[in-house]
């Protein structure tokens, strides 16, 4: 039993180092010099340490403007999430709970659209924002993936295992349907909406390859691409690379520690009903 503990225990410090390393080697390479991170041996620490790489990213410029492309980012990423969570919501409750004529059949189509591979949407997606008059805003980077299906899958199997019987003894009550949904699941599904919310987000926030077809001013573009255009300019500085990197990991560590406690609730729940 204590050697199944100890065991246990090594593989646990195995993968927190295997996961962590990389992230420490990014930020203490975020305060090299070029010279010193390129250096053999390599070194963990920097030597000495500098905050140039920081200095040169945070400096706001007409072709660099990077913290124009962190707000942006920021304002994509929290616009999209919430209109997801939104209307996935919604459409997932109608799924769950609402009975109407074709509705198997349309579950399972939004169950079938997860199998498509993504890049086969680029095209369609596309047109769909030139005709509305988007390119080169940050409309085309919120709205189009607002009816995400995984939401709508994942919401819906999270409001299919609720008990029924608050909704029913709201209904006997007089409470309409609305009123069922807004003042009694969602509460409910706190943990599951906080999930989504963050999944979306991340989603948004690391999207690279959407936001380089719609997206043509240099002061429009987001964090993931722009950084790509400061590493060329930059001729492959990797303490540059690193300090864009780490300036694109804080929003995401933040939010994935205060919604830590959800997702944790989230991942419990559907393992208890499943």
């Amino acid at each position: 039993m204590r050697a199944g503990r100890f065991f246990f225990w090594l593989t646990l410090a195995v993968l927190t180092v295997i996961f962590v390393a990389p992230l420490v080697w990014m930020l203490t390479t975020s305060f090299k010099t070029n010279n010193d991170a390129t250096a053999l041996p390599l070194s963990w620490l920097p030597r000495p340490a500098t905050g140039e790489a920081y200095s040169t990213v945070l400096t706001t410029n007409s072709a660099t403007p990077v913290l124009r492309w962190f707000v942006n980012s920021l304002i994509a990423a929290t616009a999209n999430a919430v209109l997801i969570v939104a209307v996935d919501a919604m459409a997932a409750y109608a799924l769950a709970r609402l009975r109407f004529r074709g509705r198997k059949l349309m579950f399972a189509t939004v169950v079938g659209t997860l199998f498509v591979p993504p890049f086969l949407f680029l095209v369609p997606n596309y047109l769909i924002v030139s005709q509305l008059g988007w390119l080169d805003s940050l409309w085309a980077l919120i709205v189009p993936s607002a009816g995400g299906a995984f939401g709508v899958f994942f919401l819906r199997q999270f409001f299919s295992a609720l008990p029924a019987d608050l909704e029913e003894a709201a209904l006997i009550e007089g409470a309409n349907q609305w009123q069922i949904f807004t003042r009694i699941v969602l509460p409910l599904a706190r943990p599951a909406l906080a999930t989504l919310t963050v999944l979306s987000f991340l989603t948004n926030w690391n999207d690279f390859l959407w936001p380089l077809y719609v997206l043509f001013s240099a002061d429009r573009l987001t964090l993931p691409a722009g950084l790509g255009n400061l590493q060329n300019a930059a001729t492959t500085n990797y303490p540059i690379a690193m300090a864009g990197a780490v300036v694109a990991s804080v929003p995401v560590l933040i939010l994935f520690v205060a919604a830590q406690r959800h997702v944790i609730q989230s991942v419990t729940h559907t393992g208890i009903k499943g």
